[in-house]
């Protein structure tokens, strides 16, 4: 059985220990990097437009899936819609986000506008900095691997 002698590896041989898995690391970052935000499930939410909104019928925090009433002006004309949430008091006044695609006339559905997560955070650099981690810790385990039992592939 021949052993792995690593003495008697060419360049070309220790060349592709390192080019194939760096390669492929940099394949996947770059692949992940085009796939945008959504690859790493942070989807971009349209917060919609804040506006001022006073609350008609409050809900009680106890009930489950609590939905308040609320009316509000959007585009001149009072509106109503329901917005997810308890707590507040009948007569409250509070900012909500109304979708920029609500319809012109009926109830809209709204959503306290504090409340919107998107892609505008640090969750999408910080999850493709974690991925570069991962793709270099893979490199160098498959590295480490191909070099072999004895001396440590990084002190040779």
């Amino acid at each position: 059985m021949l052993s792995s002698d690593p003495a008697r590896k060419t360049s070309l041989q220790r060349w592709l220990q390192v080019g194939i898995p760096t390669a492929a690391g940099v394949l996947v970052v770059v692949l992940a990097w085009f796939a945008g935000p959504g690859l790493f499930g942070i989807a971009v939410n349209d917060g919609g437009v804040p506006t001022q909104a006073e609350v008609t019928k409050p809900a009680a925090c106890s009930a489950a899936n609590p939905v308040e009433s609320v009316k509000f002006t959007l585009g001149g004309k009072p509106r109503e819609g329901s917005l997810n949430g308890c707590g507040h008091a009948q007569g409250d006044h509070v900012e909500v986000g109304v979708p920029s695609d609500a319809p012109a006339d009926g109830p809209v559905t709204v959503r306290a506008s504090d409340t919107s997560a998107g892609s505008q955070d640090s969750r999408g650099p910080i999850a493709l900095v974690l991925l570069v981690f991962a793709c270099f810790a893979g490199g160098m385990y498959a590295y480490l691997v191909i070099k072999g039992p004895g001396r440590l592939a990084l002190l040779s």
